[in-house]
């Protein structure tokens, strides 16, 4: 494993509030990260997320509309169970849900080590594109989240390796 960081944003920007994960990605597309950083989009495409975890990152921190009972706006950083999730799960190749995708690395013979998720409760993933107001507002939050993450693990592994 190297000390390699990947920020996946992830969701549907055709179904509202999901596109939460992809907004937060490209708003970042033209800041500078430290080496060994990498920012993208996946959107949908969750196989794709799967072969790309299979190149080796230290840190994975997804971003993603997350239904946990919130008012929506409110941002989370969450630390997943990946020891639960089964390995081989059934996807289907536009499904995004993370829990089939880390399975899905599992099976392909890969695995995560530090995995986070910074996600947003969403007001509504019903179709139509666009951000409602107070998913719209929690863009910016996240953003500074995701860098002060990528900050922490990067120093963490910069003294690790003075040690």
């Amino acid at each position: 494993m190297t000390d390699r960081t990947l920020v996946a944003g992830v969701g549907n920007i055709f179904l509202g509030d999901d596109g939460f994960g992809v907004e937060v990605v490209r708003r970042m597309a033209g800041d500078t990260f430290p080496a060994g950083v990498k920012v993208a989009d996946f959107g949908i495409r969750g196989v794709h997320l799967a072969y790309e975890l299979l190149e080796g990152y230290k840190t994975t921190i997804l971003v993603d509309a997350t239904h946990r009972g919130g008012v929506p706006g409110t941002v989370y950083v969450i630390e997943p169970d990946l020891e639960s999730i089964p390995a081989g799960v059934v996807m289907d190749a536009h499904s995004l849900d993370p829990a089939t995708v880390f399975g899905m690395l599992h099976a392909l013979g890969g695995a995560a080590q530090d995995v986070l998720v910074v996600g947003c409760e969403p007001a509504t993933i019903d179709d139509g594109i666009g951000l409602s107001e107070p998913v719209e507002r929690a863009v910016d939050e996240a953003v500074r989240i995701v860098r002060e993450l990528v900050a922490e693990r990067h120093d963490e592994s910069r003294k690790d390796k003075e040690k």
